[in-house]
């Protein structure tokens, strides 16, 4: 069972590393990093409470729409999404991406306090 699951694993990470462009590696390690910084928040939490709630709550909120917009801008400049995308070059998508994520961090930096 689990030498099933190993090469499972390898043959998904050759794939991935032998067909991704360049940008959607980069765009999944940004993925990566927001998950594991949402995940850390939420382990706090759990372990230490959560004392200044909307300093909590404003953190984790941010996390999880960061990694939204992430995705968002992940399936737009997807070079198979193309057909689905005709009218969005990647330049627009991204300056949509930081348009919203500019928005997203001001409502977080207002719900703060």
């Amino acid at each position: 069972m689990s030498n099933s699951v190993l090469s499972v694993i390898s043959r998904f990470l050759g794939e991935y590393a032998s067909s991704t462009p360049k940008k959607l590696k980069v765009v999944d390690a940004y993925l990566l990093y927001i998950l594991l910084t949402g995940a850390l928040q939420f382990l706090y939490c759990l372990l230490v409470g959560t004392f200044p709630f909307n300093s909590f709550l404003s953190g984790f909120i941010s996390c999880v729409g960061a990694f939204v917009l992430g995705v968002c801008l992940r399936i737009q400049i997807n070079p198979r999404n193309k057909g689905e995308f005709l009218s969005m070059s990647p330049e627009r998508a991204f300056a949509d991406f930081l348009a919203a994520h500019t928005v997203l961090q001001l409502v977080v930096v207002n719900f703060i306090g």
